[in-house]
């Protein structure tokens, strides 16, 4: 089966960080977003995949390579300007053709259920199969009204009134009617081409739609709060190991040490992960925390954090709930005025305990 992985978009809720990096390669426990789900569609039994890039693709290119790490081969397909889950497919025609193919939206983590939901669609081979998980509020959602027999009657895009409590998950399974109903649909209200409506195209035409209902662990990676929140879950099942070296520390619980790393003087609390390459000295870290490849950490104290590649921290204790990116330096400024010293770019946050 194929794949059409959605990894354009701006990600406009996790600035600063991702006006330089894709969204989908923010790391979590370790490692991109969008490397989960890559390892998800392969274990699932996808091995094409077409990857929708826009303007970060030179950054997605290099990341994923031809997919071969995964057990996939990847083709790149550029879309211009983001204008739709409905528009990417559209512009994937030609790698699609006719075939039956998932559509995965490449800054969601899922974990479990895809396996299930392939084979269910080919025992049943549907017009489209969703993949719907409860929420308590689904206003915030496309939501999904389903019958008793477990046919999609009706789609709403973030109801004021919502009929059920069954967000619809970033998973799409196709069949070739997709294409009519995308031919046939006209832009939303905001430009768009939504995918809910042609799948309520779709249903309209009495074509079946069906669902499966989450089982296991769903997360649209688009806030800060929420790539923490994926995070801080990814590290529950943390399994620790160590290949770099540690002197003089003291390391509990899951803890992962990567090649070339160096822990001195220090205590680390999983579950955590120290990226390879990085040095860690006379600090704190964990629970919680990422720290990056290549990161340098002295005396600072960091939990329930992300610290993205070569970053530098210095003499912070308190460190928390925080999403550091590339190449940041944070340090006590010298002499000690007792002040906070800060150059930060645009859609910066901070949160400052005086």
């Amino acid at each position: 089966m194929k794949a059409l992985v959605l990894a354009g978009g701006s990600g406009t809720r996790l600035r600063p960080i991702t006006h330089t990096m894709a969204k989908q390669l923010v790391p979590v426990a370790g490692e991109p977003v969008l490397f989960h789900g890559l390892r998800a569609l392969a274990d699932a039994g996808v091995n094409e995949v077409g990857m929708v890039v826009g303007g970060t693709r030179a950054q997605i290119r290099e990341a994923v390579g031809d997919g071969s790490r995964f057990g996939l081969r990847v083709t790149y397909l550029w879309q211009e300007e983001p204008l739709g889950l409905a528009h990417a497919v559209s512009i994937a025609g030609d790698f699609l053709g006719d075939d039956e193919f998932l559509m995965y939206l490449g800054d969601n983590l899922v974990l479990g259920g895809l396996r299930s939901m392939v084979d269910g669609y080919r025992a049943e081979r549907p017009a489209a199969r969703l993949l719907l998980a409860p929420v308590a509020d689904p206003r915030r959602f496309g939501v999904a009204e389903v019958g008793d027999d477990g046919r999609v009657v009706g789609l709403q895009e973030k109801p004021a009134v919502p009929r059920s409590d069954l967000a619809v998950v970033g998973v799409y399974l196709f069949g070739p009617d997709i294409h009519k109903a995308i031919a046939e649909i006209e832009p939303s209200a905001r430009g768009e081409l939504e995918i809910t409506d042609a799948i309520q195209w779709l249903i309209d035409r009495d074509l079946r739609v069906s669902a499966d209902v989450l089982t296991g662990y769903w997360k649209d990676t688009g806030t800060v709060a929420d790539v923490l929140e994926v995070n801080r879950h990814l590290l529950r099942s943390l399994v620790g190991s160590t290949e770099g070296a540690t002197h003089d520390s003291e390391i509990s619980g899951p803890v992962v040490i990567g090649a070339g790393a160096d822990v001195t003087g220090s205590t680390v609390i999983g579950p955590s992960v120290i990226g390879p390459g990085a040095v860690v000295t006379g600090s704190r870290i964990g629970p919680f925390a990422s720290i990056g490849e290549g990161c340098r950490i002295s005396g600072s104290a960091i939990r329930d954090s992300i610290v993205m590649p070569r970053s530098s921290i210095a003499g912070v204790r308190g460190l928390e709930s925080s999403l550091i990116g590339q190449d940041v330096e944070i340090s006590r400024p010298t002499p000690d005025t007792g002040g906070h010293q800060l150059v930060l770019g645009d859609g910066s946050r901070v949160g400052l305990v005086s």
